[in-house]
C-alpha cells in the first residue's frame, strides 16, 4: 500500500469487502512488478490518489463471486488485466476492449452501493486500475478477468495481463508482422523481449534489438533478436539501416520518449511503421515530424495501449503457447519476492540482469 505520494510500498491491513453485482473476489497467488505502477506510487496528480492499493500484473484463484457474476466459480484460475472494459460500447462491440468509452463501469458506484471495495478505519482507500493487485486479496469486475489452466505457474500467469500482452500484442494484434518482415525494436525490459519473441513467433526474417546495455541485449538473442546494436556506444540508426538494407518494416519503440520514437521513425524503410508502446516515466516528451518527409516517404507511427488486446482471447492464446513450449516466459521471472519486499524489488530492476520481479509470497 502507498499511504503518501513517494513514500513507497509498505503492508497494512485494509479492509475488503464482500462481491456484489458481478465482482469476483480472488486469492492472489503472483503479482508482477511493472514500473507503472512505481510511476503511479511518485506522482502528485496520479489518478489513483493514496492512500493506494496499487498492482496490476495479478494471478490467482477465485474464493467468491457476486450474484450477477456468470463468467467464474469459485476454484477457477484467474489472470488480471488493466484493461478496463464495459462489453456494451461500441467499441467493445467492435472487438476494442481497449478504446472502451465506458471503463468505469467496472468499479463500484458509490452512489448505487455505498461502502467501497477497499477501506481503512471506514474511509475509502482507492483500487489501482480495479485491481489492487499488491494484497493478499483483490476484489475485481470479472471483465478484468481471464481464466487460465490450472497447471500454469502462477508467477509466469500473472505477466500475460500486461507484459506479455502488451508486447506480443503489439506484434500480433497491431503490427501483423508476417513471415518475412523486418523488425526493430528499441528497449529490451519485460515488454521489448515479449515484443521480440513475438516477432520470431510471427516468422519475422531479421528482427534487431536496440539498447544501451550488453547484458539486455545478450538476454535479447535469448528470446529471437537476430541481430543486436547497442544504441550507447553506435550510431543504432545507421547501423539498423545497413543491416536491413534501407530501413525495417516495423520499429516499435518500448521506451517511449521523444528520441526513441524519431529514431525509431528513421530507423524503417519507405513505406514502413512506427509504433510507440512505451511511455517513459509518463512521459513529457514532443515528437516533432518533417511532415514532407512523412508524406513522400509514406511511414505510418501509431501509439498503441496494451498491445490493442482483447484480454480474454489473447491471455488464453498466450497461456496455450507456453504449455505447448512454444513462449518463453520461464526467463522472465528474474526475482521471486515476498509482499513486504516491494521497495527492494523495484530497487532490483534497476540491475540490468534482472529482467522481472514477482511478488509470489503473501
Amino acid at each position: 500500500m502507498v499511504d503518501t505520494t513517494g513514500g513507497g510500498f509498505t503492508v497494512q491491513d485494509v479492509d475488503i469487502a464482500e462481491p456484489l453485482g458481478r465482482e469476483v473476489l480472488v486469492e492472489v497467488r503472483a503479482s508482477g512488478l511493472c514500473h507503472t505502477d512505481l510511476t503511479l506510487a511518485g506522482q502528485a496528480a496520479s489518478p489513483y490518489p493514496p492512500p493506494v492499493v496499487l498492482g496490476h500484473e495479478i494471478a490467482g484463484v477465485v474464493t467468491a463471486v457476486g450474484p450477477h457474476a456468470t463468467e467464474f466459480t469459485a476454484g477457477d484460475h484467474v489472470v488480471g488485466c488493466l484493461v478496463q472494459w464495459c462489453g456494451t460500447c461500441p467499441a467493445c462491440h467492435d472487438d476494442r476492449p481497449y478504446q472502451c468509452r465506458r471503463p468505469e463501469t467496472t468499479l463500484r458506484d458509490p452512489k448505487r452501493h455505498g461502502l467501497p471495495r477497499l477501506s481503512r478505519d471506514g474511509r475509502r482507500v482507492t483500487q489501482g486500475m480495479g485491481l489492487g493487485g499488491f494484497a493478499q486479496q483483490a476484489l475485481v469486475h470479472e471483465n478484468q478477468l481471464t481464466a487460465v489452466p490450472h497447471r500454469l505457474p502462477p508467477a509466469l500467469a500473472a505477466l500475460l495481463g500486461c507484459a506479455v500482452l502488451t508486447g506480443a500484442g503489439s506484434v500480433l494484434n497491431a503490427a501483423r508482422v508476417r513471415e518475412g518482415d523486418t523488425v526493430a525494436v528499441i528497449g529490451t525490459g519485460g515488454v521489448g523481449l515479449n515484443t521480440i519473441g513475438a516477432a520470431g513467433r510471427a516468422g519475422a526474417s531479421r528482427i534487431v534489438a536496440v539498447d544501451i546495455l550488453d547484458v539486455r541485449l545478450r538476454r535479447a538473442r535469448a528470446f529471437g533478436a537476430t541481430d543486436v546494436v547497442n544504441s550507447a556506444t553506435t550510431d543504432a540508426v545507421s547501423v539498423v539501416r545497413d543491416l536491413t538494407g534501407g530501413g525495417v518494416r516495423h520499429a516499435f519503440d518500448i521506451v517511449g520518449t521523444a528520441a526513441t520514437a524519431d529514431r525509431a521513425l528513421r530507423m524503417t524503410a519507405p513505406g514502413g511503421d512506427v509504433y510507440v508502446v512505451g511511455l517513459a516515466d509518463g512521459g513529457t516528451g514532443e515528437l516533432s515530424l518533417s511532415l514532407p518527409r512523412l508524406l513522400l516517404q509514406q511511414k505510418r507511427i501509431q501509439g498503441l495501449i496494451m498491445g490493442s488486446a482483447t484480454p480474454r482471447r489473447d491471455i488464453v492464446h498466450y497461456a496455450e503457447l507456453y504449455l505447448r513450449g512454444l513462449l518463453n516466459l520461464d526467463d522472465l521471472v528474474s526475482r521471486r519476492i515476498s509482499l513486504d519486499e516491494i521497495d527492494a524489488g523495484y530497487a532490483a530492476l534497476q540491475d540490468p540482469e534482472v529482467a522481472r520481479v514477482v511478488v509470489t509470497s503473501f
